[in-house]
């Protein structure tokens, strides 16, 4: 008796780890808030991590165009206020995940192109050349959100990701994190005696302290990051005030070098048209309308991994079209307002839910709220916004890390012995990885990537479409699951669509409507299909 209770015993320890819809291990999910004053410093540590994403872009950007320290404390105030509002109506009215909005790195290649335009390189006075780049960004951006709208509200987007499998998704998330490799360890680099210690802190604070202290309540790894960066940080300003940064190569690693705080003022609100009347171009419009595809591509891999670290079921087709429509929204948002990019859902936000395990919806509406509030009172916004680039890649080489590895979980539903899963999932990852990497190093030696047609539009809609890691992945398997035969029934099992099936139409699992449901009857106009 005993020989055979052994013997089960071991039968159970060999057998894999069981297959889950749903992380199990999220203290809170999706519906589930927690406590008042633990939901407000899960909020505000959202708000501190969106940061990074507002302001490095235009602080790349606007001294391009010709603006100085105002001009880019004011395009940070726009974007942290309409990212903080756009938030909020993703939380309410879009996918009802929680995910924090911010804007997207695909649109530098369009923007640049737009500020290295002769019109506007001929103009000598530096205000007057940046007016008049931002009117033409903000007309490209007007009539993008315009196609991402329709893309996404009229069930075009719904059809396009009908064609997703388990198989397909996994490179698709993956590399929406991993396609971000270079905001990681190089910017560390630039700093390493600021950005080491932070990433250091991290992993020990995260990793190794919950063993060691036996604490109650989940203290280290729900809020490290506030830890980390309230030392780090620190050290860094003492090294700043001391004198050790001297250089001009070292403004990386001050905490004074962004000249937000200077350039903020106390108390301003965002108001439309801030820079006039946008002007609008087809070559510019045409190349920011295929950045927001690719946006659209990102971000659907972004909806699947904060659904997943959410405790929430895999997002239906029609919710993800429903996002994608408020995404266009946001877009519209940031152009009317002034903002320099448009709207999209970010990865290391998805990635902070994993090592919190905190995936209400509350805590990302309570950052929200941060970010508005903080845009409005700009010194105190700017302050905050100074931490050291160093620090916030530190923490993107783990969060985007998280991002990386919930896409590889979608793997757990095929068939890893197969052939023809191990093709299909080799050879865009592969690719995935290679052919972006052969656009961005052209590009650093030349403006129009590797094609040199006449059609400077053209040249710069390839390279947003082909310098895109996910989306290069997600094309590649999608395209060969859907077109490689299978050789039986069984084989269809193999890319995991005999478990997507139900998700695939909203109304064929019933949790969908308690996770994706709007509120207050509004499927009466956004219906999911």
């Amino acid at each position: 008796m005993s020989s055979g209770n052994n013997g089960a015993k071991k039968a159970e320890e060999l057998h894999p780890h069981p297959v889950m819809e749903q992380l199990k291990n999220v203290q809170y999910c999706v519906n589930s808030p927690p406590p008042w004053g633990e939901a407000l410093l899960l909020g505000f540590q959202h708000y501190i991590l969106s940061l990074g994403n507002i302001v490095l872009f235009p602080s790349v950007i606007v001294p391009q165009m010709g603006g100085g320290n105002d001009e880019k404390a004011k395009i940070v105030q726009t974007l942290l206020f309409t990212s903080g509002v756009n938030t909020l109506l993703q939380s309410l009215f879009g996918t009802r995940l929680p995910l924090v909005m911010g804007g997207s790195y695909v649109y530098l290649i369009p923007i640049i192109s737009i500020i290295q335009a002769n019109k506007f390189s001929v103009l000598q006075d530096p205000e007057l050349r940046f007016m008049h780049t931002m009117r033409s960004i903000q007309g490209a951006l007007i009539v993008t959100s315009s196609f991402q709208i329709l893309l996404g509200f009229l069930g075009l987007w719904r059809n396009v990701v009908r064609l997703l499998s388990p198989l397909s998704v996994a490179p698709l998330v993956t590399f929406t994190g991993l396609g971000l490799y270079h905001l990681g360890f190089p910017l560390i680099a630039e700093c390493i005696e600021v950005g080491m210690p932070q990433l250091i802190f991290m992993v020990v604070i995260t990793q190794y302290l919950p063993t060691y202290l036996k604490l109650k309540r989940p203290i280290c790894d729900r809020f490290a990051m506030l830890f980390s960066i309230a030392i780090v940080w620190l050290y860094a300003a003492i090294l700043t005030w001391s004198g050790a940064y001297k250089n001009e190569n070292e403004a990386n690693c001050r905490t004074d070098s962004s000249g937000l705080i200077a350039g903020s003022p106390w108390i301003d609100l965002p108001y439309l048209f801030l820079w006039g009347v946008p002007t609008f171009k087809f070559g510019d419009a045409f190349t920011m309308m295929i950045a927001s595809f690719v946006v659209s591509v990102e971000s659907t891999g972004v909806f699947h991994a904060s659904a997943r670290y959410g405790s929430a079921t895999p997002v239906p087709p029609s919710v993800i079209s429903r996002g994608v429509g408020w995404l266009g929204i946001g877009t519209m948002l940031n152009a009317v307002f002034g903002g320099v990019t448009g709207c999209a859902a970010t990865a290391e936000n998805a990635g902070l839910l994993a090592m919190t395990r905190v995936g209400s919806r509350r805590v990302v509406q309570i950052s929200a709220g941060f970010m508005i509030f903080f845009s409005i009172l700009g010194k105190f916004g700017a302050l905050f916004a100074s931490i050291p680039a160093s620090i916030m890649a530190a923490m993107y080489c783990i969060f985007f890390g998280y991002m990386s590895s919930t896409g590889l979980g979608f793997l757990q539903f095929c068939n890893l012995n197969s052939f023809r899963t191990n093709f299909i999932l080799g050879f865009s990852l592969f690719l995935g990885f290679s052919l972006p990497q052969y656009f961005r190093e052209h590009h650093m030696y030349s403006v129009s990537g590797p094609l040199h047609t006449n059609s400077r539009w053209f040249n710069d809609t390839m390279s947003v479409i082909f310098m895109s890691h996910a989306t290069i992945a997600a094309v590649v398997a999608v395209f060969l699951d859907r077109t490689l035969p299978f050789s039986n029934d069984e084989a269809r099992k193999d890319s995991g669509l005999h478990w997507w099936d139900k998700f695939v139409v909203y109304t064929k699992d019933v949790r969908s409507d308690e996770f994706y449901k709007l509120p207050c009857q509004l499927n009466r106009f956004f219906p999911p299909y």
